[in-house]
């Protein structure tokens, strides 16, 4: 969600090869799209200065005001919602540390889901207690559920790791600390999106007059850096391995 539509389409466009088509969720939002195929949303952001720009995942669920509720009766924030929304119906949460996500009940894409094809590489979510956000997902989203299709949970190397098949889908660490001035370290989700090129993504990034965030990581699983876009929305580029 941005204050400047227009000027985000161009931002992503430069640097991450983006096209943009109108979407049938409303006026308003449009559809980021690359090789063809679906990769985000971006939106006009209502409200006061107090709503900054922001990369939100939103989290497909079979009833909103199911969900809405579980999220209630442990203690988090439905600030937004369930309300309808083009051809479906979505809420706009905050988990117990403060992080914000969404949900959307409706119609999704066909085989289309984090860590595959141009949907986004992954999301991590810094919070607190790693442990503690993963029992209130998992109850809430009804992750390591028994029905067909479900999520995998498991904890690696001090981390929370969820897996559709074999795609990692999130992951959570500790550590995020609530009143750091640094929204780096602050409890959040970040959204990694898939690039053929680190340099070239960073570099079109800055060119466009976004900003470095943080220094290249790197993992057996690839090289990443966080960058923030022309109105300081935070998101991740991440490049494979080879």
């Amino acid at each position: 969600m941005t204050r400047d539509p227009a000027s985000a389409q161009r931002f992503y466009g430069a640097v991450l090869g983006w096209t943009f088509h109108r979407s049938r969720l409303g006026e308003g939002l449009s559809i980021a799209f690359r090789d063809g195929a679906p990769v985000a949303g971006i939106g006009a952001l209502a409200g006061g200065p107090s709503f900054p720009a922001a990369w939100t995942p939103y989290f497909a669920v079979d009833d909103a005001d199911v969900t809405a509720a579980r999220i209630r009766e442990r203690g988090a924030t439905v600030a937004v919602g369930p309300l309808s929304f083009g051809t479906g119906r979505a809420a706009l949460a905050a988990d117990p540390a403060g992080a914000v996500f969404g949900l959307w009940q409706g119609e999704v894409i066909r085989d289309w889901r984090v860590g595959r094809g141009t949907a986004p590489a992954w999301l991590e979510l810094r919070t607190r207690d790693a442990f503690a956000a993963a029992i209130f997902y998992g109850e809430v989203l009804d992750w390591a559920g028994q029905h067909p299709g479900c999520c995998v949970v498991a904890y690696e190397q001090d981390n929370v790791v969820l897996r559709h098949g074999n795609d990692v889908v999130a992951q959570i660490s500790s550590g995020a600390v609530d009143e750091d001035p640094d929204p780096q370290v602050r409890p959040r989700w970040h959204v990694h999106f898939r690039v053929p090129d680190l340099e070239a993504a960073v570099e079109a990034a800055t060119g466009a007059g976004g900003r470095i965030m943080s220094s290249v990581e790197t993992s057996d699983a690839g090289r990443w850096v966080a960058l923030s876009d022309l109105e300081g929305a935070l998101f991740t580029v991440y490049a494979p391995p080879g």
